[in-house]
């Protein structure tokens, strides 16, 4: 395991979290089912950018070239203005979180400490210390949120009636939501990158990473079951809305008001872990895609195994542009226009992976065994139709509000 685990711990974030603390406050335990319809979904995304790499040699980047100039051109301009709205935004957010348990300077500066810190953990170049470090913190952010989950553990009856399908009238948009965000967006496209930097090169391979995925995806799912748990049972007739990062520290509070400070620190601890792995996620793995793309359009790749360096100087432009220009925004505040296009360009990257792995997975490039079989491809297809729904919600949203 490894790989599946960097993937999990970047995946899950403080979004994640908010998303599923409202719909446990709202509906209870009605959404079981839609969290393990989301993590399913996810698994056969990443599984399927995971095979793509095991079996052809060609790196996801590679694929899209293969669709195009046009799949090349759109992650190159999507890459840069993610980039730097992501950067304020995850740096802010793992700020908070320290700011809150230890308000000894402002947050902004907190900000900037998490995303030097950040940038200097992978300038290093050693994967593997940052395998460890990711696992570390996966593992502090699990064991909090679960433990404080099992504060509130409902009653078996309660938990078994949540895997009944059921929409309950006005939730369609949240059990989208919650179905379409479960794990990671363009960080599950750096999961080939983490195969190789893993040693896990080439078909014999695509076993174990299938297993790592399962693992990944399973501890995304029951984080996230955490989070409905104490939605449902602590927060639901509170009249508490959490609605966004600074929701989750009124949450500490509440917390800490009614369990004592420890358990308000533990739930902070759990807030700030999910927070800085993201980052540290976004971090070491979205620069390989960005030096994968430089090397695209300057025709330098070669034949064979592909191998991206985290040393290459494209690699680390792109992780000093994560980290360094971003800080303008923790000063002045986001400009709209680019919040208004950051939005659009992620609400269209999901149908983008997904119709991408859906033409690369059936085409000749693989090799028939590891080709998509029917249930690989049904599944693909109903997520290119769920994100599909959500982008143009998202799109109706950002421009027609």
């Amino acid at each position: 395991m490894g790989p599946g685990l960097i993937v999990a711990a970047t995946g899950v974030g403080t979004a994640d979290l908010v998303t599923s603390l409202v719909i446990g406050t709202q509906f209870g335990m009605t959404f079981v089912w839609a969290i393990v319809i989301g993590a399913i979904l996810k698994y056969f995304m990443n599984e399927g950018v995971g095979r793509w790499y095991l079996a052809t040699g060609h790196t996801i980047l590679d694929g899209w070239h293969k669709l195009g100039k046009w799949a090349t051109g759109y992650f190159g301009v999507y890459s840069i203005i993610w980039g730097f709205v992501y950067g304020a935004a995850a740096a802010s957010t793992s700020g908070m979180a320290m700011h809150a348990l230890f308000p000894i300077m402002p947050l902004w500066a907190w900000a900037i400490i998490h995303a030097i810190g950040g940038f200097l953990l992978v300038w290093s170049g050693r994967y593997l210390l940052f395998e460890r470090v990711m696992t570390a913190l996966i593992g502090i952010m699990f064991l909090t949120i679960i433990g404080t989950a099992i504060l509130f553990l409902p009653s078996f009856g309660e938990f078994a009636g949540g895997f009944a399908p059921r929409v309950p009238e006005g939730s369609f948009m949240l059990m989208l939501g919650l179905i379409g965000g479960v794990g990671g967006t363009i960080t599950m496209a750096s999961y080939g990158y983490w195969l190789s930097e893993k040693g896990w090169i080439g078909s014999k391979w695509i076993s174990t990473m299938r297993l790592d995925s399962k693992v990944a995806y399973t501890l995304t799912a029951i984080f996230t079951m955490a989070g409905l748990i104490i939605g449902a049972q602590f927060l639901a007739g509170s009249g508490v809305s959490i609605r966004d990062d600074q929701g989750l520290i009124t949450l500490a509070n509440m917390l800490g008001e009614e369990f004592g400070t420890p358990m308000r620190w533990m739930f902070l601890v759990a807030f700030w872990s999910a927070a800085y792995t993201s980052l540290l996620g976004v971090w070491n793995g979205v620069p390989y895609l960005f030096a994968d793309f430089i090397k695209t359009i300057r025709k330098k790749k070669e034949e064979g195994i592909q191998y991206i360096s985290e040393k290459e100087p494209a690699y680390r432009f792109y992780l000093a542009w994560l980290t360094f220009p971003p800080m303008i925004l923790m000063f002045f505040g986001k400009p709209v226009e680019l919040i208004i296009l950051y939005g659009a360009l992620g609400a269209l990257f999901m149908p983008f992976l997904a119709i991408s792995l859906l033409i690369l997975l059936n085409s000749k490039s693989v090799i028939e065994e590891y080709r998509n079989k029917l249930i690989a491809n049904l599944v693909l297809v109903g997520c290119l139709v769920l994100f599909a729904f959500l982008c143009i919600n998202q799109l109706v949203n950002v421009f027609g509000g």
